[in-house]
């Protein structure tokens, strides 16, 4: 009963209007092309450019960001398991005595 009401109300696969539509990239001119400067503004001759306000937070804050990032990285402790192993075993051949230097066995 449920099934014939759904089958009138809602078309069959084939009676539906293909959904994909194929366009291959292309489109229009671009409303506006490049034109070699920056931000789109043609320097006024004699005259310096204007920043707008957003230019000085974002240029500190990128550049700030990168030399703090390059700090934090250059300045950051080894936490690498064969450094915490070697410092275990000069810790424990200090207890037991032994010198914790490496010397060659064959020479």
């Amino acid at each position: 009963m449920f099934s014939r009401a759904t089958s009138l109300i809602r078309p069959t696969a084939s009676a539906r209007a293909p959904i994909v539509s194929r366009r291959y990239a292309s489109h229009g001119p671009s409303y506006h092309p490049p034109s070699g400067y920056l931000f789109g503004e043609r320097p006024v001759k004699g005259q310096k450019r204007q920043r707008e306000s957003w230019e000085l937070i974002y240029y500190t804050g990128m550049f700030g960001g990168m030399a703090l990032a390059a700090l934090l990285i250059a300045y950051k402790p080894d936490t690498s398991i064969q450094t915490w192993a070697l410092e275990e075993a000069k810790q424990r051949m200090e207890a037991r005595g032994e010198l914790p230097k490496y010397k060659p066995s064959s020479q």
